[in-house]
């Protein structure tokens, strides 16, 4: 793009009168990206930029053809459509022939109108009749990188959930039939706003019946490329949600947007924006798209910002209460395509909150599974079939699908409204077709079960000792770090974590490693960090002070030295206690995975450097924390002085000054650059690095190992070189008589860098807080196996677990709520009696209570 745009920006501008500032607060953009478009460096995918900026300018449809034509870096062919000619959502066509209604073109996350496919001509006035430019099947034509990004994106997105998928033996032996309907009106937007048409233009009926096959079909059908999709517990959402992800991708389309499922039920809308919640989904799940571009940003923020991510927010239900009708809201101030899943009475009540229901967006309902369906499916998941007999045909199955024909009987009505959804199939088949000797029949009792709360809770209640008691046919082998677990532990360290997730303001669904510490109350995360930072510099002047003796620089240890040892210890823990809580003033108590690792050629040539921002920023936050401690370790040495009478009292108050000043300006700079140091050699982890939790709780542990090893080198030598430099500097500029030996220097570097790089490592990153509360405390105090981490990935190849992304879920809200439940009552009543092995009724184990 030649520099003529920016002139011709330059002279509207002035025209107009106004300032930069005034412009850039009126079109709603930065002053910064004035400068950028009036200097001629705006980007070519950022159209929609532009749009904003000439509307505010009022240009004549002959200026914004030169000023497109400028773009584009062609010449003026055709007039083309002003910016007073643009809807309110500020949105362009995309180029059809006249005859043809216009191929809509979608607003972002923020409101802003994405660019077209094709920019090299642009169209006259719409059609009559044609659909409103808003949300459809066209997306922007991005820069090389982003498209290079967004392919690797949808390949990682594709493999994921095609093995979770796999894993959820969604195919063995077949899909179960989820089907859907329309939903009521009163729950989707008017049909003339779905299919964005022209006042006056009749709608046409939408065609929003379908099953799993065609769930992708009917959502490219939608003009708005907005759709709801309500259920029940457990009918089958989530199934629906992965289906649609891998038609998408898997079908041939003119569309770059990569769908991306995402589980919202954490999400905080009165503080965070749709945008931030999938950018820091993107860089939670993939921590390569944290790479910069050379606008600054990240390539996640830069694929939501291009309109080149599909949202499939997950779980609208799980939101507490109070947050649904904001949540809508924020939805609805936008028009970005979207899909939504969500049970019903929970999606109808935030409608009436918020006297809408999402804008622009087609909704439809899951439907119940049928007799006829679970006929079908239920006795091929009996292996055992052929050896029983008269009832082979179907299997264990045979007298339940014959009470379920007969119809409005109790046992019949109750049990087939149960088994309507896929989540209690599922659970089901596992208790019975999948554990010989287990006979169905009982679901029948209505004595045992006399409402289907009872026979819901049955079957979750047996759902852990049933997987942990028995292997199925499919499961015969165990993997890697699986072990015959006792199921009542199991179920009671699963129950603990269910537990850790209801815990706080909102409810959870993220199983993340990192987080596991959060279940330990703040009073003991605090003194948590401060015994560890205690003990590592503690246990590191020890060993450096056997050194010094071995090697003869010191005679012997006194019992002075011992004693001030252990004091500067205590010390160092209350700094490391006060840097916790710190963060925890600042809400940052819980350290997040890291998404960088440590590598020599992050400083080569050709590789992206750390932004020199988040060098300085690591450097301010050395220099802070290495400042106070330097204060720490010369007022601990002050007192030992007063202590042991080998300085005057008139001489001890200006030693104490001189060293307060030269150790914490000696600690703060060693401090300082060697962070500032470990983010220069930072660089974006590699795209399967997070495919997995234990993947990326892999990658953490070797980069901590990293940062360990650079920080102990970088500060035990940085401390002597800073040493000598200050100490020569406070000498030059004040009267003072400071003496830094250079083998005292390295002793206290050594001390300094082993010490604090361990107390760092091990208290303030998400390896080290894993390591020491979910490895060490947790099973400690038995909340956890010693195992953890092959205690979740054993739950996972089991089925109790899910993975999404970097986090693992509970198969269902329902089995996390349930085991929650059950975890809050043995808590609460610690001297009831242990059931037996074989006591797993679901009146012994559960109440039918449930949300």
């Amino acid at each position: 793009m030649s520099n003529e745009l920016g002139t011709r920006m330059r002279q509207l501008r002035r025209r107009a009168g106004l300032t930069q500032e005034q412009l850039a607060e009126r079109a709603e953009v930065s002053v910064s990206t004035i400068g950028r478009l009036e200097n001629g460096r705006l980007p070519e995918h950022r159209l929609r930029t532009l749009q904003k900026v000439a509307e505010v300018l009022e240009v004549k449809p002959e200026e914004w053809q030169r000023l497109t034509a400028a773009l584009d870096g062609t010449q003026p062919t055709a007039p083309a459509d002003p910016p007073e000619a643009l809807t309110p959502a500020g949105t362009r066509s995309v180029p059809v022939p006249a005859a043809q209604p216009e191929e809509p073109v979608p607003t972002g996350l923020q409101g802003e109108p994405a660019p077209a496919v094709q920019p090299q001509t642009r169209p006259g006035p719409p059609a009559p009749a044609a659909p409103l430019p808003g949300p459809g099947p066209a997306v922007p034509s991005p820069p090389g990188p982003l498209v290079d990004a967004a392919a690797s994106l949808a390949r990682e997105v594709g493999r994921r959930w095609q093995r979770e998928e796999k894993h959820r033996r969604v195919h063995d032996p077949f899909p179960l039939p989820v089907r859907y309907e329309p939903a009521p009106a009163v729950l989707m937007d008017r049909p003339e706003n779905i299919q964005r048409l022209q006042p006056g233009a009749p709608a046409r009926d939408l065609d929003l019946n379908g099953d799993l096959r065609t769930v992708a079909d009917t959502y490219r059908s939608i003009e708005s490329q907005r759709l709801v999709i309500l259920g029940r517990a457990g009918s089958g959402k989530s199934i629906l949600a992965i289906k649609f992800v891998l038609e998408l991708l898997a079908a041939p389309s003119s569309s770059l947007r990569v769908p991306v499922i995402l589980s919202i039920g954490s999400w905080d809308p009165l503080t965070i924006t749709p945008r931030d919640l999938l950018v820091d989904h993107l860089l939670r799940d993939h921590p390569h798209l944290a790479r910069t571009t050379p606008e600054g940003t990240t390539l996640a923020a830069e694929l939501v910002d291009s309109d080149l991510i599909l949202p499939v927010l997950d779980g609208f239900d799980e939101l507490a209460e109070a947050l649904r009708g904001p949540a809508l809201e924020a939805l609805n101030a936008t028009t970005h395509p979207v899909v939504l899943t969500s049970r019903r009475d929970e999606y109808a009540r935030a409608v009436r909150d918020v006297h809408a229901p999402l804008v622009m967006a087609a909704c439809v309902e899951l439907a119940d599974l049928t007799v006829e369906d679970l006929a079908a499916y239920l006795p091929r998941t009996d292996r055992l079939g052929d050896s029983l007999g008269s009832r082979a045909a179907t299997g264990v199955w045979g007298a339940v699908l014959d009470e379920l024909r007969v119809p409005d009987t109790p046992a019949s009505s109750r049990l087939g409204q149960v088994l309507g959804t896929p989540l209690m199939v599922t659970l089901a088949r596992t208790m019975y077709s999948e554990v010989p000797g287990n006979d169905p029949v009982e679901l029948l009792d209505t004595a045992r079960f006399p409402t289907g709360r009872h026979l819901e809770e049955h079957l979750l209640a047996n759902f852990v000792p049933t997987v942990y008691r028995h292997r199925t046919p499919e499961r015969a082998d165990p993997a890697p770090g699986q072990r015959n677990r006792d199921p009542d532990q199991a179920e009671r360290w699963l129950g603990y974590l269910a537990h850790s997730l209801a815990t706080g303001a909102h409810e959870r669904r993220d199983l993340a490693w990192w987080r596991l510490g959060a279940s330990v109350r703040l009073p003991m995360r605090i003194l948590h960090t401060a015994l560890l930072g205690g003990l590592c510099m503690f246990a590191a002047n020890w060993l450096v002070m056997l050194f010094a003796v071995s090697a003869g620089y010191i005679p012997s240890v006194q019992t002075s030295a011992m004693l001030e040892v252990a004091v500067f210890g205590l010390c160092s823990a209350f700094v490391f206690g006060l840097a916790h809580c710190a963060l925890a003033a600042m809400g940052r108590t819980v350290a997040v995975p890291t998404q960088v690792r440590l590598r020599l050629a992050a400083v080569a040539p050709g590789v992206e450097h750390r932004p020199v921002r988040e060098i300085l920023t690591r450097f301010g936050v050395g220099l802070l924390g290495g400042s106070v401690l330097g204060v720490a370790h010369a007022w601990t040495t002050a007192m030992f002085r007063a202590l042991a009478g080998t300085f005057p009292h008139a001489d001890l108050i200006g030693a104490a000054i001189q060293d307060t000043v030269a150790l914490a300006l000696i600690f703060g700079l060693t401090a300082g650059l060697s962070f500032g140091l470990v983010a220069a050699f930072e660089a974006p982890v590699d795209i399967a690095a997070a495919a997995t939790p234990m993947r990326l709780l892999s990658v953490n542990r070797a980069t901590a190992t990293r940062q360990f090893l650079v920080l102990a080198a970088a500060v035990t030598a940085g401390i002597a070189v800073c040493g000598h430099a200050v100490v020569g500097l406070l000498q030059q500029v004040l009267p003072w008589t400071l003496v830094w030996p250079l083998d005292a220097a390295l002793l206290l570097g050594a001390v300094g860098g082993l010490g604090g790089s361990a107390a760092y490592v091990l208290a303030l990153t998400a390896w080290g807080q894993w390591l020491t509360v979910a490895r060490f405390w947790l099973p400690l105090t038995r909340r956890l196996p010693w195992d953890t981490a092959a205690f979740l990935d054993d739950a996972y190849r089991r089925g109790v677990l899910r993975q999404a992304g970097a986090v693992y879920q509970f198969r269902h809200i329902r089995l996390q709520q349930h085991l929650a439940r059950v975890h809050g009552r043995s808590a609460r009543v610690t001297s009831r009696v242990k059931p037996g092995p074989g006591r797993r009724a679901s009146e012994e184990r559960a109440s039918p209570e449930g949300r």
